[in-house]
């Protein structure tokens, strides 16, 4: 290795990335492109950084596969960055094969905690957990460290161990400290705030509150009937029925849950659930069909009693009704959910992620901007999607994955 690549590397890792450039910006072999990408990429230009990269990987030759393969890791973690959920991620897992093969652990470490953080993305919380055991985080530098707590933490907020997460929060904020890179501490103190902000409304007893994340743990495990709006499931601590694909179903046992222990009226109900202004015979027999229907989904849990006037939920044992409902109603909610992290999703990306359609989030997209929720950046295939920060709308509820008792 040359003086100049070495001095540039030692650049690098001081956080001096113009320094960098000083050092290498006028060279085109692989090193140096390297070291450029990896710059360019910490200055915000990540669609240059990409390209550097993808150059340097092809310019290091076989005897190169390490150097190759830390270049890999480097556009993976652009790809994840820039939600890019459709680059390769088999190049990234045999990138790490190849650092593990050649005892370059911290660099197989940053990339398993990449692998991680993308199917934490895409909701597949078993698999990063089991991607992120093959990690020591004690062999880790305060960087890693860090990026690795995150992961854990990110892990455990979805599957609503708050304990847990609070554990992993306090151990990422001590390594990023140890690092002195204020950036790192200020996204792990952003990334904490998730378990001091409201996460979803408790209806019950004709009233309403906001409850944080360690609140709705505590409600999953108290033994009520959880009519919960975020998943659109009936639960009750490890019992669940999911009615996701089955909204008539849903807006029913909403509708008699939020007015438990009164009955609904069948005017009411039809209108919650067919959006009928008028009663008549037919949606009277709709209405028996479909809360027969809702009668079988919930017959482990609780009986729908037919009264004068309408229907009533009757809990099995002494157990109270609630509705969990997201801190705000709104039909995309999973959409803004995702969009919710601050970063420029594209629309094929929510795709991957929501496990839909792409006219499905392509449709959503277009509603959300007509009512000015979204904003498109970038043309074509370029095409961007993020949304205004709101503080008052965390999201961690409705994101794609399983939660306890799933």
């Amino acid at each position: 290795m040359d003086s100049l690549i070495t001095a540039a590397g030692q650049a690098l890792a001081a956080g001096d990335l113009l320094g960098v450039l000083k050092r290498v910006g006028l060279r085109d072999d692989p090193p140096a492109l390297a070291l450029r990408g990896i710059a360019m990429a910490q200055l915000g230009d990540l669609v240059r950084a990409k390209t550097l990269l993808k150059a340097a990987a092809r310019g290091f030759g076989p005897k190169e596969a390490v150097a190759r393969a830390r270049c890999i890791v480097a556009e993976a973690e652009i790809a994840i960055v820039s939600r890019d959920l459709s680059w390769p991620m088999k190049a990234l897992e045999t990138a790490r094969a190849t650092l593990e093969a050649h005892g370059d652990h911290l660099n197989a470490a940053h990339a398993r905690n990449l692998g991680a953080r993308r199917l934490l993305l895409i909701g597949r919380l078993d698999e990063a957990e089991q991607m992120l055991a093959g990690v020591d985080p004690g062999r880790l530098t305060p960087p890693a460290r860090a990026t690795h707590e995150l992961a854990v933490a990110g892990i455990a907020v979805r599957r609503l161990q708050t304990t847990s997460a609070a554990n992993a929060f306090a151990r990422a904020t001590q390594a990023a400290r140890a690092t002195g890179m204020p950036a790192l501490v200020a996204e792990v103190e952003s990334a904490a705030l998730v378990l001091d902000t409201p996460a979803a409304r408790l209806l019950a007893g004709g009233g309403e509150r906001l409850l944080r994340l360690d609140e709705v743990e505590t409600l999953f495990a108290s033994g009520a009937l959880v009519i919960d709006a975020c998943r659109n499931v009936v639960r009750r601590e490890a019992s669940a029925v999911s009615l996701s694909t089955r909204p008539v179903l849903f807006a029913l046992a909403r509708a008699l849950g939020e007015a438990w222990p009164a009955d609904v009226s069948r005017r009411a109900l039809l209108a919650r659930a067919f959006g009928a202004r008028h009663v008549d015979e037919s949606h009277r027999a709709r209405l028996r069909v479909e809360i027969g229907r809702l009668r079988d989904e919930l017959r482990a849990f609780a009986d729908i009693t037919a009264t004068s006037d309408g229907f009533r939920l009757a809990p099995q044992g002494d157990h109270a009704v609630v509705v969990l409902a997201p801190p705000v109603d709104e039909r995309h909610a999973a959409v803004l959910a995702l969009l919710g992290d601050g970063e420029a999703w594209s629309s094929s990306a929510l795709a991957i992620a929501l496990d839909a359609s792409a006219r499905t989030v392509q449709r959503a997209l277009e509603e959300l901007s007509s009512e000015k929720k979204v904003f498109p950046v970038g043309r074509g295939r370029a095409r961007r999607w993020v949304i205004p920060p709101v503080p008052t709308f965390p999201t961690v509820l409705l994101l794609p994955g399983p939660l306890p008792s799933d």
